[in-house]
């Protein structure tokens, strides 16, 4: 009981400060199954390696995932970016689980018993419990005592409906993060054991030293593939297919839709602007006049009234210099302000006065409850039932604050306070001009009149053109894709390219945040690959670039100096510094590897043969090397190179893991 109450401390403090549950979310095992409220074949998100994901399953690891965000961030609402950062987080979470439990168990490799409770509380904790904030003491720190602390109490006996609740929030709480331990530390395992498999021989060992130690400067000619006309050489279809045949697995895809749209924003009308100035200028009177406008801004007005104490660092910015200027005193308005669709006037409700910015708090000892620092608060992490206590009285006061989640009353004393500075209060009338139902209409009528010409006309592009609108492409849309482009809220456009049974397809109107969007269906692609015709370009360009250079060899012939070399291109002779063969770029050329190699095996001043570049044939002359390799010690150099090397090496195994999994994919039907 004393250890959960402890808990309670650090979560009451929150509760009494901030005045939010913390710990107020159901979690479970992982994989629940759920009613079939769904038709059988849509029921399942997803199956991995032959496991059916049901969605409630899915569902409600989204729904534990966003309560531990909520926790973390002390926040209850995400934006659509976080949202769909979630849902990715999920189902990556099942994937992991599923495909390296059934790894592991082909070899045989668990995590016991044993081994989670030392990673959860015992000698080695992980590093997801230490990160956890209910575990840190007063000064932010990890405290193994308090996670002990926490995980005995999970097997009290509550005596009270209350206590029950808040045990389960407990227990629940752990076994996701106890889950998310496990998760986390049988694929390190798993990478750990790959890791070992990778060794260095005494050749690549060599090889990596040379790299690091020994350089050399080169003089070199390159004439660009640019500089050659394509009609000098020919490329025909067979070569192209050959070559497009050969690098047929590059070109691996995914189904896709190509799109293009175009906005209609949704913006306040004229009428709209006269009818909010209207409505704010029918305010200015009484907000000027009366001695409490309170009422008249909070019924009114786009921001509150807050019966807080601003100073310099906190008042809205914009006010600062009306707040705080040595002339300002209780009563004054400021002028009438319009930015960004926002009309906007201050008054001040007090000033010429100091409070400080700031409170140490802590809740004191009685019975079996310790004390408890709570650290330093402003006003604006304090409830508002608060904030007269802990700020309107001196040093060492103490007052009672309810513990929201237990309904007890709690001894907290002022510790310290910071120096007084200047303060004021503040009202802000504040009218926003949005459109009106009117101007929404006449919008959407102008988009869907738009829908239908497109359609009727086929001519999509040309109907936007008249219209003087912007159409906007939208490349390789995937089925479980949650958003085009900036487009908020554009998931039903996704969802409904991917109904669509043939392209060339104008769709109704969609509402996407502040604009309604028409989208235009250009191309369905059910590939496996993709075909010959979205890359002949890029084929064609390595064959041309390829039949260049061997013409160049050809106009070259024979030469004994690198001038007669830049004499017969017509070319400059350049210098690369500090070439190594660990280098990628040379000189100012950029990517050119191939030319990196040949020219570290040349003897010093030796001419290299004609060398394929990718931006041009080069020829290469070698000056002397800068360093030696000397004695290498090498069970040294493995245990300083196999690490980052092994780590790549296990990425690429895990993912080609995931890449080789047997994954059918079906979020898009429940999005």
């Amino acid at each position: 009981m004393s250890v959960l109450q402890k808990i309670r401390n650090h979560g009451v403090l929150l509760l009494i400060i901030v005045g939010v549950a913390m710990m107020a979310f159901v979690l479970g095992d992982f994989l629940n199954s759920g009613s079939t409220f769904l038709n059988r074949n849509r029921e399942y998100v997803g199956v991995i390696e032959g496991d059916k994901i049901h969605f409630t399953d899915f569902e409600t690891l989204r729904e534990r995932i966003t309560e531990v965000y909520k926790i973390e961030s002390g926040r209850s609402d995400f934006d659509e970016a976080t949202q769909i950062s979630i849902r990715s987080q999920a189902w990556q979470i099942m994937l992991t689980d599923k495909i390296l439990s059934q790894q592991a168990k082909k070899i045989g490799m668990m995590v016991t018993a044993n081994e989670l409770s030392d990673y959860c509380f015992g000698s080695h904790v992980h590093a997801l419990i230490q990160q956890r904030r209910v575990f840190m003491d007063q000064n932010g720190n990890f405290n193994r005592a308090n996670v002990v602390q926490f995980v005995n109490s999970l097997d009290m006996t509550p005596d009270d409906e209350t206590q029950a609740e808040n045990l389960q929030q407990a227990q629940t709480y752990w076994l996701y993060w106890e889950k998310m331990v496990w998760l986390s530390v049988l694929q390190e395992k798993y990478a750990n054991l790959l890791s070992t498999m990778y060794v260095l021989n005494n050749v690549e060992l060599k090889y990596e030293v040379e790299g690091r130690e020994v350089s050399r400067d080169a003089r070199y000619v390159i004439k660009p593939y640019y500089a050659i006309a394509d009609s000098l050489v020919s490329v025909d279809n067979s070569e192209i297919k050959k070559l497009y045949k050969e690098r047929k697995q590059l070109y691996k895809q995914r189904p896709h839709r190509a799109l293009e749209y175009v906005v209609f924003p949704i913006t306040p009308s004229p009428d709209d602007h006269d009818n909010a100035k209207k409505y704010f200028e029918s305010l200015l009177d009484e907000f000027k006049t009366a001695d409490d406008v309170s009422y008249l801004v909070n019924s009114n007005s786009d921001i509150r009234y807050e019966d807080i104490n601003y100073s310099e660092s906190t008042v809205p910015a914009q006010y600062k210099d009306f707040a705080f200027n040595k002339n300002a005193k209780k009563g004054q308005v400021s002028e009438v302000t319009f930015e960004n669709n926002v009309y906007s006037i201050a008054k001040l409700v007090d000033a010429g006065y100091s409070k400080s910015d700031s409170v140490h708090l802590k809740i004191l000892a009685e019975g079996d409850q310790p004390e408890n620092d709570l650290g330093w608060f402003t006003e604006r992490t304090l409830t508002p039932e608060l904030v007269d206590s802990a700020f309107n009285h001196p040093k060492n006061y103490v007052f009672h604050a309810t513990n929201v989640a237990t309904g007890k009353q709690q001894k907290v004393q002022i510790v310290e306070k910071s120096a007084p500075t200047p303060k004021v209060k503040l009202a802000i009338l504040a009218r926003t001009v949005y459109p009106s139902s009117t101007t929404y209409s006449l919008i959407y009528n102008t988009a869907k009149q738009f829908a239908v010409e497109a359609a009727n006309d086929n001519t999509f592009s040309e109907a936007a053109k008249e219209r003087e609108l912007i159409v906007y492409p939208a490349y390789n849309v995937q089925k479980i894709q949650e958003k085009i482009g900036d487009l908020d809220g554009s998931r039903a456009i996704v969802r409904w390219a991917f109904e669509a049974k043939k392209a060339n397809v104008v769709s109704d109107v969609f509402e996407c945040g502040d604009q309604y969007v028409v989208a235009n269906l250009v191309d369905i692609n059910e590939d496996e690959y993709r075909p010959i015709g979205d890359v002949r370009y890029e084929l064609q360009q390595v064959l041309l670039n390829k039949k260049k250079a061997e013409y160049l060899k050809q106009q070259l012939g024979q030469f004994s100096t690198l001038e007669e070399v830049g004499n017969r291109f017509d070319e400059e002779i350049y210098t690369a510094e500090s070439v190594t063969l660990g280098s990628q770029r040379f000189g100012n050329s950029g990517l050119e590897p191939a030319v990196v190699g040949v020219t570290m095996t040349l003897e010093e001043n030796q001419l290299s043969e004609p060398i394929e570049g990718n931006m041009g044939l080069f020829v290469v002359q070698a000056g002397p090397k800068k360093g030696s390799v000397g004695e290498i010690n090498y069970a040294q150099e493995a245990q300083r190179l196999t690490p980052p090397i092994a780590y790549s090496f296990v990425y690429q195994a895990l993912n080609y893991l995931n890449e080789q999994a047997e994954i059918e994919d079906n979020r898009s039907n429940f999005q």
